[in-house]
């Protein structure tokens, strides 16, 4: 396919714009001015992301911020016109995350469209615009003891379509499932700029195609997500944590009979020791186990698993506001807030998503100690196998990867590298997939996007 060399800047000169607007519209005529930022103005944060995410032919032109749906659908219609070459994002949280974009020439953000459209208190369903924060919508559901379950990476500042985007739950989903299960309804923005909707606004829906899975992890490659309706869940009345630490033996053990038992944690990781050092719970594995529900309830799961608990673990029980600092120091140490101007420069890091079979969980952690002793940050769902690792120092490197990736294929798993030097992206396979589906995902991004200019080269295989 013949590839077009990146246009020139869209806001600086002023002809720039006139000539590469949509037929006699610009792109700030269609937004206004405020809306359309040229990577000349761009701080240094923005700039330092987008040359992590589409390093191959530059910085894109501009970053766009329409307001409503209608200016999404314009902008995406003036692309296709023009064959520019679109990256779809939220706030940029996650945007290092996925492959490296090829050649982008726009990058739209839905960071603007961040209203609640309709929350059905008595239905327990939730719909919002693609740009609101889980941060400015967690305190609206709470003043009528609602949440949306979900766990996920930089929490102050991801949006609902980065979350779906990028399919990132959290520990959550050991209770709740993946955000597959709670997403009902969907609208999306296609290549042309037509819009797309499935699903609805009522939980018990089944019309049309379900877009929702299929939108799911798909990292902006098939459309630009500007809709979204959740099922909600009701906050429960207590909530406690129990942090089990020990040797890794007597660790699986437990963990194989919790998997086993009656037990319903809504959280059930399993921490490695450096983890676990960094987070101050000590040198050794930890299980975290997290339980909510009405107050006898709780009392009554976290008695029988404390009973489960052989000699050679101890226990520790957080209750209030202990409990939640467990998982937010977790979540921050895991994904450190974003550096700012002025700060020290940040030792080299990689972040990686694994999944391995369950039971191979604690071996791996176990290995992981010997692989990199002290940089080898691991969270691992005991149920599903699904967790991150992060290495950091000298331990980032590329053979470091493929060390990993080779250790989670022995364990039936695969591993995805989310964050890392850019130098070490272009060096490895980001994705590292092995599977018969290729062929399937390369027919639907044919169907959505047959041209091939939305995030370009961002997913499996190129797509």
């Amino acid at each position: 396919m013949h590839r077009r060399p990146p246009l020139p800047p869209l806001a600086l000169p002023q002809s720039a714009l006139t000539r590469y607007g949509c037929s006699s519209t610009t792109l700030e005529s269609l937004l206004g001015p405020a809306a359309v930022v040229p990577s000349e103005q761009w701080s240094e944060t923005l700039t330092t992301t987008l040359s992590h995410v589409s390093a191959e032919h530059g910085l894109p032109a501009a970053v766009v911020y329409p307001r409503t749906e209608a200016e999404l659908a314009e902008v995406m219609t003036c692309a296709a016109r023009h064959q520019w070459r679109v990256l779809p994002c939220g706030s940029g949280s996650k945007l290092a995350w996925g492959g490296l974009a090829s050649g982008v020439d726009l990058v739209v953000s839905t960071s603007r469209l961040n209203q609640v459209i309709e929350h059905a208190v008595g239905d327990m369903t939730l719909t919002a615009q693609a740009g609101l924060t889980l941060a400015k919508l967690a305190p609206q559901l709470a003043q009528v003891n609602q949440f949306l379950a979900v766990d996920p990476a930089y929490p102050e500042q991801a949006t609902l379509g980065g979350l779906v985007a990028t399919g990132d739950t959290g520990a959550l989903r050991q209770h709740y499932g993946g955000l597959r299960d709670m997403l009902i309804g969907i609208t999306l923005v296609r290549h042309d700029g037509q819009m797309a909707r499935a699903g609805g606004r009522v939980v018990k829906n089944v019309a049309g195609y379900d877009l929702m899975k299929l939108l799911t992890g798909s990292y902006g490659t098939l459309g630009v997500i500007a809709q979204l309706t959740f099922r909600l869940y009701p906050v429960q009345d207590e909530s406690r944590t129990v942090v089990i630490a020990g040797g890794a033996t007597a660790m699986q053990a437990l963990v194989t009979a919790v998997r086993l038992s009656s037990l319903t944690p809504v959280s059930l990781d399993i921490l490695s020791p450096a983890l676990s050092i960094a987070l101050g719970f000590g040198e050794n594995m930890v299980l975290a186990a997290r339980f909510q529900s009405i107050t006898p309830g709780v009392e009554e799961q976290v008695n029988q698993l404390l009973a489960m608990v052989p000699p050679e673990l101890t226990a520790t029980v957080c209750r209030e506001g202990a409990d939640q600092d467990v998982w937010n120091r977790l979540s921050t140490v895991l994904f450190p807030p974003p550096a700012q101007p002025g700060d020290e420069p940040q030792r080299p890091r990689i972040v990686a998503k694994v999944g391995l079979r369950p039971a191979e969980a604690v071996p791996f952690l176990a290995w992981l100690t010997t692989f990199v002793p002290t940089a080898g940050l691991a969270r691992l769902h005991a149920s599903s196998g699904l967790g991150t690792v992060q290495l950091v120092g000298e331990a980032a490197t590329a053979e470091a990867v493929m060390g990993l990736r080779s250790r989670c294929e022995q364990a039936g798993g695969y591993l995805t590298l989310l964050e890392a030097p850019l130098a070490l992206k272009q060096a490895v396979d980001i994705w590292g997939y092995s599977g018969n589906a290729l062929g399937l995902m390369t027919a639907l991004k044919a169907e959505f996007d047959p041209e091939r200019r939305l995030s370009p080269g961002r997913f499996v295989g190129g797509l």
